[in-house]
Parts: structure tokens; C-alpha cells; sequence
């Protein structure tokens, strides 16, 4: 910020999605004062922004969202509804009209929204008309709006990026549908978030700007190009699949991408989505990068274990948020399993080796066990075990952990996992860590809340499972603990 520039208040819908989470600090960066709201702000509770002011608020609720516009000048709208199936055009139509027509009354001078690429003529595809027809909503309130129009983002942790990443590195030789060869214009998210910042306090900026990188290419050039990069050799045929379906169904079994963001995403892909105007090079000051230097960065980001966000930051789970859990020192109604080991080593060194469950680590005992009950989770339609970590070792709070979701975090006593299975009840998976005369004592409890009848056959029916898996976990993590301890020490 120059020092003709002055501190704006500025609204971050979305932030605990992607590209919000990505530019809320960016935007702190520059000193902007900066409000984010979310249906369930203690998602961001774990972020590093102490002084971002965060509210509640469902953006399909007229007085909630008045109630975050109110002081606002510049409006940021970065939410979407893609994940939940069909339903999600109506949901963004009549939140985006709703938000419109609260920022008109609540005196907002811009709106800023990251959109869908592609000719209105020629998209047929139901998700990117749907960006478009959410850029006219946010307009017809009066306010200007800024509506960036993108294709493939390509980052670390982005849904398009991940799909092609786990493709490319799976798969020597890939039989594709003909899609492949339509053409896109992929952009760097490093560009894109320039462009969204610099959008904020730009003198002339309003209306429509198609943005993407250096480079227009195939989806098997962008693949076979990715491989190039990693030094993998990869061939490619292409053959007519009827159905749409097939390819998101196979996207999903590949990828950490669930069918409900994949068939979106694999329908946009038979849309051409290329830049036809260079309004925004004319407007802007910034300079895409190419596709090559894109993957090259996301790569090093992700070597580096410095993924800021991913496209499953966003999701609470796929049937939508479950509610928030009451304090579980009372456990009237509850199904427990508890398992208690005492450590010889300090709280901190335990507390540690719980905090890298899970992702590519495993969970230390049974892993076996823990991918084939998320391999049945995906196979009624859940998440899995598909989404990972965001960072090995580092949790925050809201963080995703396989098809867990962490609900509290105070470092170095407590850690609980809230379950985003489809489950006949809720669960959690709870790690506390207390000081002992001895090192430390440390206590597993798996709750289970059970929902009628069938709760409480699915929780019998796990019991034996869970007298291989839990006590074996504890013990490793015991050992693991103390072999670290100990390997500190000689060092």
C-alpha cells in the first residue's frame, strides 16, 4: 500500500474455502481492515489473524448478511455451492441476489467476484453458467461489480491442479475421453490473487475481466506437460465415453476430488474457457505467469509442506455442516472407548506424534483397517479417507484430517477429531495430555453418539475392529513418543 492509499473495510465471504483463505492474509498484509464471515466461524479460529474480525453468518440469510455488510466498502464474494449436487444453481443464484441487494443498502462501493471463463455463447456446462449468472446477480443491486472470469487455477491444493496431479502421477498410460482435447487457458493462483488485490482500491476497474496465464493448451497438453516437469513419462489415448458420469466416476476413484465436485468440473471441461479479451492486461498491472512456472511453484510449495489451503478447506462434509458438539465431560448418551498409557517423555514430544496422524503418516496401527472404512464411507457417498492434511505435522483448528475434521486444539493437552463420515449418529476421536511424575499420561477416547436403533448396531458392530485398532494406536504412538525423546537426548 502507497501512501496516497488508504486502510479500507473490507468483507471476505468464503474464507474458509481456497482461494478466500489464501487472500485474507494478503489482504491483512497490506492493512486493510478486514471482516470475514462464515456459517461457522470456529473453522477460522485456528488461522493466524489476530486482527481479522470474524462473524457468523449464513450468506442464504437476508439479516445475516445485512449484519455483515453493515461498515463495509469493498465486498469480496468468493462462495459457491458446488458441492452440494444439483441444487447448488438455485443456492447461488438466490444468495448472490440476496448479497447484491444488502450491499446496495448497506452503501458498498464495489463488489469483487472470481467467476467462470468461457463465451456465454457457446458454455453449456451448468457449473460455469452458473458463475456467470452469479456475476449478473451480484450487479443487479446497483453496486459495481468486479467479476474476474477464470479457467483452471493452478496451485497447490486446488481442485483442477489435484485432479490433474494425482492422474499424471498415477496413471503411466491413460485412456481418456475426447474432452481432453478441448482447450483451456490455465492460470497461476499467484496471479490470481494479485489480481484480486489489486481490484480493491483500483481507481477504474468495473466489470468483466477474462484472466489467464501465458499459455493455451489441451487438457492432455497440461497433463502431459505436468508430467514433463515432474521428468515422468506419460501416454495418453483418447476414445468417445457417452456420459459425463463415467469420467467424474473415474475422477473420483483416482483422485482425493468427490463425484459431487467432480461431475461439475469434468462438465466444464468439454466447454472451451480461453481469454478473448485483454481488458484485464490493458487494466491491470499483472503479468500471468505460464503454465510450466505454475506447476513448478505448486510443486515447490507442496516440497516444502506450505500448502497455505486446499479445495477441501472449504468442506465441513458433503451432506453440509454437522453441529457443533456440546462439552464432552458429560457423556449421558454417549458410546465411549478409552484407552490410557503413561509415557516416559515430556507432554509437548506426545503431543507432537498426535498431531502428525493421519495424511501420508497413517494412523500408526491398523492402517489396513483405516483405509477400508474409508473406502465404505466413499462408497455410500462419503469423503473417505481422500482428503489428507494440509501440513504433516502442523494442525490447526477447522484443519481436515482423512475424514476427520479438528474441533479443538490447545497445544500441548488437547486435540479432537470430529468425524465427517456418513454415520447413523456423530463421532469424535479425542487425545488429551496431561503432565505425569513419571512424563506424561496420555488418554484415547473414541464418543459415539448414536441416532435411534441403528446407531447402536453400527457402534456394536465396529467394537471389534476397534480392539485391534485403538489399543495398538495409543501404544504406538506411546513408543513413538519416547523412541523421539530419546533420540533428542543422544543428539
Amino acid at each position: 500500500m502507497t501512501k496516497s492509499q488508504s486502510a479500507l473495510r473490507v468483507l471476505v465471504t468464503g474464507a474458509t474455502g481456497y482461494i478466500g483463505g489464501r487472500l485474507v492474509p494478503r489482504l491483512v498484509a497490506q492493512h486493510h481492515h478486514v471482516r470475514c464471515v462464515a456459517r461457522n466461524p470456529s473453522r477460522l479460529a485456528g488461522h493466524p489473524w489476530p486482527s481479522v474480525e470474524i462473524v457468523a453468518g449464513d450468506l442464504g440469510d437476508p439479516a445475516a448478511t445485512a449484519r455483515a455488510l453493515q461498515g463495509i466498502e469493498v465486498a469480496y464474494y468468493l462462495v459457491h455451492s458446488m458441492a452440494a449436487g444439483h441444487a447448488f444453481w438455485d443456492r447461488d443464484r438466490a444468495m448472490a441476489l440476496t448479497f447484491g441487494e444488502a450491499a446496495a443498502k448497506a452503501g458498498v462501493r464495489r463488489i469483487i467476484y472470481l467467476g467462470g471463463l468461457g463465451d456465454p455463447e457457446q458454455v453449456h456446462s451448468r457449473h460455469l453458467v452458473s458463475r456467470q449468472e452469479v456475476g449478473r446477480c451480484l450487479a443487479a443491486g446497483g453496486v459495481p461489480v468486479v467479476e474476474f472470469r477464470a479457467a483452471v487455477i493452478v496451485g497447490s491444493g486446488s481442485a483442477s491442479f489435484e485432479m490433474i496431479r494425482h492422474l499424471s502421477e498415477r496413471l503411466p498410460v491413460m485412456i481418456t475421453p475426447m474432452w481432453v482435447n478441448t482447450r483451456c487457458q490455465p492460470i497461476g493462483i499467484r496471479s490470481v490473487l494479485a489480481f484480486l488485490t489489486e481490484a480493491l482500491d483500483h481507481p477504474t476497474a468495473e466489470g468483466i475481466y477474462e484472466i489467464g496465464g501465458q499459455d493455451i493448451l489441451s487438457y492432455r497438453e497440461m497433463i502431459l506437460r505436468y508430467a514433463r516437469v515432474r521428468g515422468l513419462r506419460r501416454f495418453i489415448l483418447s476414445l468417445p465415453v457417452p456420459k459425463p458420469e463415467l469420467s467424474s466416476r473415474w475422477v473420483d476413484l483416482l483422485t482425493p476430488i468427490p463425484y459431487r465436485i467432480a461431475q461439475p468440473l469434468v462438465e466444464s471441461l468439454q466447454t472451451e474457457v480461453v481469454v478473448r479479451s485483454d481488458r484485464a492486461l490493458q487494466t491491470f498491472s499483472v503479468r500471468p505467469t505460464g503454465y510450466d512456472e505454475a506447476v513448478r511453484r505448486a510443486l515447490a510449495r507442496m516440497a516444502e509442506d506450505n500448502v497455505e489451503t486446499t479445495w477441501a478447506s472449504s468442506l465441513s462434509s458433503l451432506t453440509g455442516d454437522q453441529p457443533e458438539a456440546d462439552m464432552l465431560g458429560s457423556h449421558e448418551g454417549m458410546l465411549l472407548d478409552r484407552r490410557r498409557r503413561h509415557a516416559k517423555t515430556t507432554p509437548d514430544r506426545v503431543f507432537d506424534v498426535i498431531c502428525s496422524l493421519g495424511g501420508e503418516e497413517g494412523w500408526l496401527a491398523g492402517n489396513a483397517l483405516w483405509q477400508l472404512r474409508g473406502l465404505m464411507d466413499r462408497m455410500v457417498g462419503g469423503i473417505g479417507m481422500r482428503r489428507g492434511r494440509r501440513h504433516p505435522r502442523e494442525l490447526r483448528v477447522g484443519d481436515h484430517v482423512d475424514f476427520w475434521r479438528v474441533e479443538a486444539l490447545e497445544a500441548p493437552h488437547l486435540l479432537r477429531l470430529r468425524a465427517e463420515m456418513k454415520l447413523p449418529g456423530r463421532a469424535w476421536l479425542q487425545f488429551e495430555v496431561l503432565p505425569d511424575p513419571a512424563g506424561a499420561r496420555v488418554e484415547q477416547t473414541a464418543f459415539f453418539e448414536p441416532h435411534g436403533v441403528l446407531g447402536y448396531l453400527y457402534w456394536y458392530s465396529v467394537v471389534p475392529f476397534h480392539r485391534f485398532v485403538f489399543p495398538g494406536l495409543i501404544s504406538t504412538l506411546k513408543r513413538k513418543a519416547e523412541a523421539a525423546s530419546v533420540g533428542a537426548t543422544i543428539e
